[in-house]
């Protein structure tokens, strides 16, 4: 199950959220989203766990618990879209 966790300190680095999801059980990946200009984090990440049970139940404690003075939120992740260029991307119901 790939999780979004959001509200994150500016600190956290991805191997601190592997840490924190990994008392939970094994953690497939671990990544906190990066600005491509500065490298600053955007106080957001993604953490995938193979173990949906595992991931159901760090997502129930670990959800608004402090890390760094901030409260954490910690959900599902939505699907990727790809429908950003919809309008160009050969859609037939476009105007144009």
């Amino acid at each position: 199950m790939n999780m979004y966790v959001s509200n994150l300190g500016f600190h956290v680095t991805d191997e601190d959220l592997r840490a924190l999801f990994a008392g939970f059980g094994e953690v497939s990946s671990a990544k906190v989203i990066t600005d491509r200009t500065t490298g600053r984090s955007r106080g957001f990440g993604f953490v995938e766990m193979n173990d949906d049970a595992a991931a159901e139940e760090a997502m129930k404690k670990l959800e608004g618990s402090e890390i760094e003075g901030r409260s954490i939120s910690v959900s599902k992740a939505k699907p990727k879209s790809d429908d950003r260029n919809s309008s160009f991307s050969g859609n037939k119901s476009s105007r144009w």
